[in-house]
């Protein structure tokens, strides 16, 4: 298993639609997965270390493991099967060990809530994930991580967006060409 942590969530400038972008804890290789609004919300709650005044859908399930005498172990990204990611909860409840399948963005959210590892099989970072260079890179980051560094290696604000940072050429390479994919698909004959 892979150790990541969560370097940022990210919008695209022509979709608009989110990623969140997983690091892996000893290289430069990240892990992009696009994840709806509401997730990169949940997510991006506990990167600014904002508290919602109700409990969101993941402080709900951390305190329904809590109040069950159940601990998350840690999470972990097992599979992508098409562009799809598949993830499982791993948890120690009074029956024994858990796992419980959960979509990847759902995991990623309870984990940053529960402090917990996240973990990404090595298959799947083989298959998915990209290293970044730091040159002429334009997408904004919604939210990063505090400490994460920025195109100048100091810490980005944690409760700003670092509108300034352009270390994902390629990520917006990648989104471009996935973006580029679905005008070509919808413009092929059957």
């Amino acid at each position: 298993m892979i150790r990541v942590t969560v370097d940022s969530v990210r919008v695209s400038l022509l979709t608009q639609n989110r990623v969140v972008v997983l690091r892996e804890s000893d290289s430069r290789r990240y892990l992009p997965i696009w994840i709806g609004q509401f997730e990169a919300d949940a997510i991006s709650f506990v990167l600014q270390s904002l508290t919602p005044s109700r409990p969101m859908t993941h402080d709900l399930l951390n305190t329904v493991f809590q109040e069950l005498n159940a601990h998350i172990e840690h999470v972990i990204i097992n599979d992508i099967q098409d562009t799809t990611f598949f993830a499982r909860i791993v948890a120690t409840a009074a029956s024994g060990p858990i796992e419980i399948d959960a979509r990847s963005s759902d995991a990623i959210a309870l984990a940053l809530r529960a402090n917990v590892p996240i973990f990404v099989a090595p298959h799947v970072f083989d298959q998915s994930s990209v290293p970044f260079d730091t040159d002429d890179q334009q997408d904004v980051p919604l939210f990063r991580s505090p400490g994460s560094p920025a195109r100048d290696d100091t810490p980005a604000p944690a409760a700003e967006p670092a509108m300034g940072d352009d270390t994902l050429s390629l990520f917006r390479d990648f989104i471009n060409s996935l973006d580029n994919d679905d005008d070509n698909k919808k413009n092929k004959p059957e």
